[in-house]
């Protein structure tokens, strides 16, 4: 049984083991102090898949097409971010490429590797190292921003051009609304707890004696 601080009243409480799809409440203000989540790995695994798959996409199709006075012209986002180097844009270039290519596309990677090693508990200490890296690579991953300069773009285009979207700006759509599930679902304290110890203590830690238990419910 572990030994938690509430965040709120700073309460130490006994977390029983909780079931799938509860939550353990501070018995002293109520403030939610532990929740599992009712499948921790198959669901985020899912969506993290279907997320690599939409980013490939996104990556290796055009975003949008241009067509004016009888000439068209396509690009990707690598493309664009090879143009903007070609054009003396380095550091633009660089800011793109890694937050909208290489910044998304380690997360999920990271995050993939860590979901499949812990299928099968206890999974080996290098997994909580590739769980710190993807949490580092997260904030960096900016579909959203991306999304949101190519729809003032094409609204600027419009009136010089004809603009078409391309099948790779459906797949930075469906990216912006994989991201968040993909956050909503996935529990770092399941996975934690389902990581060999580095000292080869166990599951077990000495607790606070005298410590209330915390309120589980559903």
């Amino acid at each position: 049984m572990e030994t938690v601080a509430c965040p709120e009243c700073d309460l130490l409480q006994h977390l029983p083991e909780l079931p799938p799809g509860s939550k353990a409440r501070c018995p002293r203000c109520g403030y939610m102090v532990a929740s599992r989540t009712t499948d921790p790995v198959d669901r985020p695994l899912a969506l993290t898949i279907t997320a690599l798959i939409a980013l490939i996409i996104a990556n290796t199709t055009p975003l949008m097409g241009l067509s004016a006075v009888g000439r068209s012209a396509s690009t990707t986002i690598v493309g664009g971010a090879y143009d903007m180097w070609r054009q003396g844009q380095e550091v633009t270039a660089m800011i793109v490429a890694f937050c909208a290519v290489i910044a998304p596309t380690a997360y999920l990677l990271f995050l993939l590797t860590v979901l499949l090693a812990v299928r099968r508990p206890p999974a080996p200490q290098w997994v909580g190292e590739m769980l710190r890296w993807a949490d580092s690579m997260r904030p960096w991953s900016m579909n959203e921003v991306m999304l949101l300069g190519i729809l003032v773009a094409l609204i600027k285009i419009a009136e010089l051009a004809t603009v078409d979207a391309g099948i790779g700006m459906y797949a930075v759509g469906a990216l912006v609304l994989l991201f968040p599930a993909i956050m909503v679902t996935f529990d770092p304290d399941e996975i934690w707890q389902r990581i060999e110890w580095a000292d080869d203590a166990g599951p077990s830690r000495p607790g606070v004696y005298g410590a209330p238990g915390a309120e589980a419910g559903r």
